[in-house]
């Protein structure tokens, strides 16, 4: 059986309770064993951290010990998958940049705040876990991100959408939901969440998180399958 673990606190704001209790049944019905934790004190263990398939991160706006944060990046290297939405894992630890590096982009803005209707555009053929999906409307929070060049992207949105300051640029295709890799390790990342409701309005999105998940936490049962191992990180880790 596959073990995850889900990480909620922070901003209350983004109700990471609510967002969690949706993600660990999405989990369980696909023969998960779940734990949730209200506390960053469960990432200090790292040897309990490399016995999960998959963490997802629903904390935002909070500090990660030092200590914490490396395990996490240590775990993830090693196999463990790395799944969240909106600010819980992208807007998590603003003073992280390991975190940031990790889950590949950090929000900087929502021009115009909730409510905001858009489209976000499925970028087809670029993953399994967009196969059959649609563009679909959204109305929350439009996500302006800072993002990693090296993330394969799966989902986009157009900005401008509102005036604001960077309506002087040029418009731009904003990536909403992305993969990339981390050692080992599979991290998959989506805008979409700013409250749990989102995933009732829009039934894309849930569909996006659920698949997303499911493709993060298949990464250490791929790692062990053709015999990857953390060695070739090890040296660099330990310059940190």
């Amino acid at each position: 059986m596959k073990k995850a673990l889900i990480v909620q606190g922070g901003w209350d704001g983004h109700e990471p309770q609510l967002t969690s209790k949706r993600f660990a049944g999405l989990l369980e019905e696909e023969g998960f064993s779940v734990t949730i934790s209200d506390t960053l004190e469960c990432l200090r263990d790292l040897d309990e951290l490399m016995t999960y398939d998959l963490m997802v991160a629903c904390w935002t706006m909070g500090e990660i010990p030092g200590e914490c944060s490396k395990n996490v990046a240590k775990a993830v290297g090693a196999g463990m998958g790395l799944a969240g939405c909106h600010g819980g894992m992208c807007d998590s630890f603003r003073q992280d940049t390991e975190w940031q590096f990790m889950t590949g982009g950090q929000w900087v803005s929502h021009p115009g705040g909730d409510g905001i209707e858009y489209m976000v555009n499925i970028c087809k053929g670029s993953s399994p876990i967009v196969e059959g999906l649609e563009d679909f409307p959204v109305c929350s929070e439009h996500y302006y991100l800072h993002v990693d060049p090296a993330i394969e992207v799966l989902a986009t949105t157009r900005f401008p959408c509102v005036t604001y300051y960077h309506i002087s640029n040029k418009p731009v295709d904003m990536p909403v939901a992305w993969t990339k890799f981390w050692g080992n390790g599979r991290v998959f990342y989506t805008s979409l969440g700013h409250h749990d409701d989102v995933f009732d309005k829009s039934p894309t999105a849930q569909v996006l998180m659920k698949r997303g998940m499911l493709w993060a936490a298949e990464g250490k049962a791929y790692a062990k399958e053709h015999g990857l191992t953390t060695e070739r990180f090890e040296n660099t880790a330990k310059m940190y």
